[in-house]
């Protein structure tokens, strides 16, 4: 395909300074072809939808995965400023980090291991699991034309468990030193900005939450009931000797907290609730000194929120934030929100193809996921350019379902009708002068692709 709608060309065409001029080409073709094959996302799928079954050269275009240079790093900056751009010009970025189990086998796959399947496990069950497990980072936006609160993949890298890199004599990077390294790219990418990042419990380090307060970023996770809070400490009187305190008295324990009747819990109202409604809910919250052993305090502010209703199903929850001045709402807002990254895994899964690429050589496997999750936002961007431009609604309602909001696949959909468009359109204005004859076959070979496209779907 070689004329793309115009509008959504900027977003691709802000990615040709990472490749050569030959190997843009094909890059572009298998992002579009990407777009346009459902089901399994190979190479040889993706050939197929875009009319190249007979290419003799297809090693070509594995090549861009496995062997060509490009650095998806770098692609990851500049889908990050086009987000920004499109989506949250102003005001604070907010990141939401996660990591998500890609199910992978095979004896050729180096660098798949087993990780605990958090899918597939109950809290008395653990499953284990063969595969790759990546991190990613992704904007929480609002889609205008949604109306919700979307997460767009945009940095994703590949991480590596204690036994393979005890078999590879590599020093193991945890989970909080990935995150901050890539945080650490963030804030270069947007120095201007004020960045918030969001996550669970598995990111409520002391160490790192420390290192973002002292670079101006706002943290956001879950935090243990049972952590261990310290008032300040207290002035130094004049002429003692020895070392300085860090902390002052300790604090009694959240749970006690939660459970203490004299706790004084105020009422608020959080807009966008689980599921997008609004709801009521009880907060406590105030500042202390957070530490754990060998580590130095941070000052943060806790929230404990609980669900007042009588027979709640909603279980009670501690956060902590490393901005003392946040307000309760917002810091509950931003965790609430946090949520949207688990419906972006779910829809790349469902609609872009994740566990269904075939790549084993190690260059492909880092490229290939990461694209794919990339093009979850980059799909969203195309969307919002197209809707932007044409005024018309992305989502179509039935007379059983009266839509209201646009999901993913709409955005997909509504992309994928453009691009087929803009290909039959591209063959009639090459297929010459003799126009009945020429439309006939055109209409024929664009039922022939759409025919194949569709019995490999499933």
């Amino acid at each position: 395909m070689s004329t793309l709608p115009g509008v959504i060309v900027p977003a691709l065409e802000a990615f040709a300074c990472l490749f050569s001029k030959r190997v843009f080409r094909r890059a572009r073709l298998l992002l579009v072809g990407a777009i346009l094959t459902p089901g399994a996302r190979t190479v040889a799928a993706v050939l197929r939808t875009m009319g190249l079954s007979q290419e003799r050269h297809f090693q070509n275009y594995h090549r861009v995965l496995s062997r060509d240079v490009w650095s998806s790093r770098r692609a990851a900056a500049v889908l990050l400023r086009l987000i920004v751009f499109a989506f949250a010009p102003s005001g604070p970025v907010v990141l939401n980090v996660d990591e998500t189990l890609e199910r992978r086998r095979g004896a050729k796959i180096a660098k798949k291991s087993l990780w605990h399947d958090p899918v597939r496990s109950s809290r008395s069950i653990s499953v284990f699991s063969e595969g790759l497990r990546w991190l990613v980072m992704a904007v929480s936006v609002r889609v205008p034309w949604a109306q919700r609160v979307w997460a767009l993949p945009f940095f994703t890298i590949l991480m590596h468990s204690p036994d393979r890199d005890d078999a590879q004599n590599r020093h193991h990077k945890s989970l909080a030193i990935l995150v901050l390294q890539m945080l650490a790219q963030v804030r270069r990418w947007l120095p201007g900005r004020d960045l918030v990042v969001v996550g669970d419990g598995s990111y409520a380090v002391v160490d790192l939450l420390g290192w973002c307060k002292k670079r101006g970023i706002t943290m956001v996770t879950r935090l243990r009931w049972d952590a261990c809070l310290y008032t300040p400490p207290p002035a130094r009187p004049p002429g003692k000797r020895g070392r300085p305190a860090q902390v002052g008295m300790r604090l009694p324990k959240l749970r006690e907290v939660l459970h203490d009747g004299k706790t004084a819990w105020n009422e608020v109202e959080i807009a966008d609730w689980y599921g997008g409604k609004a709801r009521r809910m009880e907060c406590c919250t105030a500042t202390a000194l957070w530490k754990t052993s060998g580590s130095r305090p941070v000052s943060v502010r806790w929230v404990i929120v609980r669900d007042p209703a009588p027979g709640a199903r909603c279980d009670p929850v501690a956060l902590v934030c490393t901005d003392e001045n946040a307000a309760c709402e917002q810091i509950i807002g931003w965790f609430v929100h946090r949520w949207q990254i688990e419906n972006t895994f779910r829809e790349c899964r469902a609609h872009l193809g994740v566990e269904t690429q075939r790549q084993w050589s190690g260059p492909a496997i880092e490229r290939t996921t990461p694209a794919l999750f990339g093009l979850f936002s980059l799909v969203t961007l195309m969307a919002h350019h197209l809707q932007v431009s044409d005024g018309i609604p992305i989502f179509q309602s039935a007379a059983w379902y009266d839509k209201k909001q646009a999901t993913f696949s709409d955005a997909l959909a509504f992309v994928r009708q453009h691009l087929w468009h803009e290909r039959l359109s591209e063959e009639i204005i090459s297929g010459g002068s003799d126009c009945t004859i020429d439309i006939q076959k055109i209409q024929t070979e664009a039922l022939r692709l759409l025919a194949q496209a569709l019995e490999r779907a499933a």
